[in-house]
């Protein structure tokens, strides 16, 4: 099935003259991206990067987090202590399979060295370390823990220890993550051709030689186009309807203010375009329990790399694997309260990593999460939130605005249980046994550590939606799945298992170590991890 706003044709035959040429041709020039242009031209390859847009991707605009651990020197600045040991026995739980266990090893063995590579291209890191469970730290604190290591079942497996390797910057620094990398790839001769949307790679002899793009023309068309890119991204989160006119706008300037263009790859291509959640089709057909979350990301990521690797006869897998980020701390009271569906059943432990309730809200409880505090709560919620506190703007106003607009109120849970749509008799019960836990010291039966317990008894209580379809509390979610790739060099592969000759994949447009769940940073080290590899591949192509 198609994107929305697709080119039809993805694979064509050798054109009569090519237009440019290059060692190794990179699609899309986001965090994956940047890394296979930077590692091909170590190799000695040249390198030209074709980006739809200006660059960036989803990793300029993200909170510019880097999953890594075993002992680097951000966590030893900081005092943490880590073993590459503990990050893979942790993430084994987390990768569940999707990645052989070699390659998941290598990639924590190459942790180190993958942070060290990022600073020597000038990504800035700083081991200040957070003392608290968050979601995201305030810009005091750039390490963090940023999974689930500090809860059950995982510290029983690994021993915890904060990975979440945060760029120096305020707010979500993902710019200052790719811009030295953008940068560094310029210094190094890396070619580069903006908004050109490839629409199909050219194969020949069953090898994949270049590809075709439609490169817009004129500069009042690329102004027009730049323009569109930028506002469609910004406002999708507050005005959705209005940003898919924008991006069928922007499409529109694609199909008829541009010219098609025709670039061969000496040694390889490689697709870097990252996810498809913008490709609301492809959600629908593949993850529609997903479908009415949040898109996170940017236009780009609407799955053209995965489905040009696909018409070139490569094979695609976890292609239903979402992750919806259902964040409730910061404020920290919330998790203090209790997440129920329609019945009242808890849906998990409100202290775990946002994607893992995410995807119990989801798969589990069919999509339906409501927040239980009482008038305490709300009030620590609200003292939590006020100016000097630390709290993240984007963290700050969702909260505040559930607290005071989108939320239900009951004298009593019975009263509340009836605004709220629940099951009155399912949450008095479930509310019976937390308050009991609460208590009396008993073990949470979601596994919640006990100073984070609080016993829901004096009114008047409040109901907050945050399903994934709330509209008061969007819930963000991405695509894990795509391209199927050898794990050894990235080339994307058919479905025996075979590579398709000249073709690799890198970051969100291919099957990674995030691929089966998230945790904050796992991506953007992914990207770096299988970024690289990708690019030295190609560039050793013959």
């Amino acid at each position: 099935m198609q994107p929305e706003d697709s080119t039809a044709t993805r694979v064509t035959a050798p054109p009569a003259r090519w237009d440019g040429e290059a060692d190794v041709v990179v699609v899309g020039l986001g965090g994956a991206g940047v890394c296979a242009a930077l590692e091909a031209r170590a190799a000695g390859a040249s390198v030209l990067a074709l980006d739809r847009f200006e660059g960036g991707g989803a990793t300029a605009i993200s909170g510019g987090v880097v999953y890594a651990g075993g002992g680097t020197q951000i966590q030893t600045d900081a005092g943490v202590t880590d073993s590459v040991d503990a990050m893979f026995g942790y993430l084994q739980l987390e990768v569940a399979g999707v990645v052989s266990d070699p390659t998941l090893r290598e990639f924590c063995e190459r942790s180190v060295e993958n942070l060290d590579w990022l600073r020597e291209h000038g990504v800035p890191f700083e081991g200040s370390l957070c003392p608290v469970k968050t979601s995201y730290p305030s810009d005091r604190y750039y390490l963090y823990a940023s999974g689930n290591e500090f809860f059950e079942p995982y510290r029983d497996v690994a021993k915890p220890a904060a990975r979440g390797h945060r760029a120096k910057g305020t707010g979500l620094p993902g710019a200052n993550f790719f811009a030295p990398l953008a940068a560094a790839a310029a210094r190094a001769g890396v070619e580069t051709v903006s908004q050109a949307r490839v629409e199909s790679l050219v194969v020949d002899g069953g090898r994949v030689v270049g590809v075709a793009a439609r490169v817009v023309t004129g500069p009042l068309a690329r102004f027009r186009h730049r323009l569109l890119a930028k506002l469609a991204t910004k406002l999708n989160p507050y005005a959705p309807k209005l940003a898919r006119r924008l991006r069928r706008a922007l499409a529109n300037v694609e199909r008829t203010a541009s010219a098609t263009r025709y670039f061969a790859a000496r040694r390889g291509v490689v697709l870097a375009t990252g996810g498809f959640i913008y490709n609301r089709e492809l959600v629908e057909k593949h993850a529609p329990r997903y479908r009415p979350g949040m898109p996170l990301g940017t236009t780009g990521c609407n799955g053209d790399g995965i489905l040009l690797g696909a018409a070139a006869g490569g094979t695609t897998d976890k292609l239903d694997r979402v992750s919806a980020w259902r964040f409730i701390n910061p404020p920290e009271a919330f998790v203090r309260g209790i997440l129920v569906d329609r019945t009242g059943e808890r849906v998990a432990n409100e202290r775990l990593y946002g994607a893992q309730i995410g995807r119990k809200m989801v798969e589990e409880h069919r999509g339906e999460a409501i927040l239980i505090i009482d008038r305490e709560l709300f009030d620590r919620a609200v003292a939590e939130c006020k100016p000097g506190t630390g709290i993240q703007w984007f963290q700050q106003a969702p909260a505040l605005l559930n607290l005071f607009v989108n939320r239900k109120v009951g004298a009593s849970l019975e009263a509340l249980a009836r605004a709220a749509r629940i099951d009155p008799d399912g949450l008095a019960r479930t509310v019976e046994r937390y308050n009991s836990a609460a208590n009396t010291g008993a073990a949470d039966e979601k596994g919640k550590d006990p100073e984070f317990l609080h016993a829901l008894e004096r009114g008047p209580f409040y109901a907050i939606d945050c399903g994934i379809a709330s509209r008061g509390f969007p819930c963000p979610t991405l695509t894990l799945g795509g391209l199927r790739v050898d794990e050894g060099s990235g080339a994307v592969v058919d479905d025996v298992g075979a590579p398709i000759r000249g073709l690799f994949a890198a970051g969100r447009a291919a099957i990674g170590v995030c691929s089966s769940d998230y945790v904050s940073g796992l991506s953007l080290a992914d990207c770096v991890f299988s970024g690289r590899r990708a690019g030295a591949s190609a560039a050793d192509e013959t």
